[in-house]
């Protein structure tokens, strides 16, 4: 399977991120056939595969040096990351996702559940075979929780012209921030590394992870349904309100607020409208003045992580303003 152009910059990663697609089609073993396709189609979608290459490079911090249990460890974090765009999907009712039909639109919600089911249960499996020990297990577990927490959270505040910006960030960070965190957590972790510096790891994973999901939301207002891979304010339209709208709102609610009140009888001209108010009242500038600050926040942390591991610390940084720049 072919890996994202963007590795092509990092020679040294690519043997094991082709590893980590390999061992992820040769987990998916279902007498199912439908469930099975499913599954195979989101494994070659196209991802990034983010989280495990910084899984993989933070497991270079440790004595344990083990790269086949790295690979695996890789492969069993895109796994769960995999069955979570699928259930979302289902739950937001969305058609595409990476510029091609959700496995819902496509199979239907139910082939798609348990695709998804099948997907975690071959996250597990890895970690049951190739875990040191519980601690993997249980950091799993708990960032589930932390994911499921974030999306409750989204769920409950949908339309909701009240929302905070501290409860937005409280809800990325359990939504998308949390794997993140979980992949700088258990490679270290895992290689020996102490809890301390584990932790340490985690808070940067947080970091990019929040930065990561700002950015992303800033793309619904900056470019158009193409170059992101969905339809744009769909977001909005379903009542999902994230941080340039919230930004926006502090200066022009009472502008946005009858567009908003119109729910899910939206018009493409009132979404039009809401993007260009979004504009008018910084709401992209300011979220992008945000993002830059847990950037940067990232990167002041990656730059401590030790001198010895000089080259994987270079990797790290440069990795983490390329996808936080959006550079393609």
């Amino acid at each position: 399977m072919k890996l994202h152009p963007i590795w092509q910059e990092y020679p040294d990663l690519q043997p094991e991120l082709a590893k980590t697609l390999d061992l992820m089609e040769n987990s998916v073993k279902l007498k199912n056939k439908p469930v099975e396709i499913a599954v195979m189609e989101m494994v070659h979608a196209g991802g990034k595969l983010l989280r495990p290459a910084y899984q993989l490079l933070f497991s270079r911090f440790g004595p344990d040096q083990d790269r086949e249990k790295a690979v695996a460890l890789a492969a069993s974090i895109e796994m769960l990351h995999t069955a979570t765009l699928i259930h979302d999907d289902i739950v937001d009712e969305a058609d595409l996702r990476r510029n091609l039909p959700t496995i819902a639109a496509r199979f239907g919600n139910d082939v798609a559940v348990y695709a998804g089911d099948y997907l975690f249960v071959c996250c597990f499996k890895l970690l049951a075979d190739y875990a040191g020990s519980l601690r993997s297990l249980q950091l799993n577990s708990r960032s589930m929780e932390k994911i499921l927490n974030g999306e409750l959270g989204q769920m409950d505040r949908r339309y909701d012209l009240t929302m905070t910006v501290d409860q937005y960030l409280e809800n990325i960070s359990g939504k998308t921030a949390e794997l993140f965190a979980l992949s700088c957590t258990v490679g270290p972790l895992e290689s020996g590394a102490s809890e301390k510096f584990a932790k340490e790891c985690a808070q940067i994973g947080l970091n990019i992870g929040i930065a990561f999901q700002i950015i992303d939301d800033i793309l619904d207002y900056s470019q158009d349904a193409t170059a992101i891979g969905k339809p744009v304010l769909e977001d909005v339209r379903q009542g999902v309100y994230s941080l340039p709208l919230l930004l926006a709102l502090e200066k022009g609610r009472s502008e946005l607020t009858p567009f908003l009140q119109k729910k899910d009888a939206m018009t493409t001209a009132d979404s039009q409208a809401v993007y260009r108010l979004v504009q008018q009242y910084d709401g992209v500038a300011r979220a992008h003045q945000m993002a830059t600050r847990y950037t940067d926040k990232a990167l002041k942390a990656i730059r401590k992580l030790p001198a010895d591991a000089a080259d994987t610390r270079g990797e790290l940084e440069q990795l983490t303003l390329r996808i936080l720049g959006r550079k393609n």
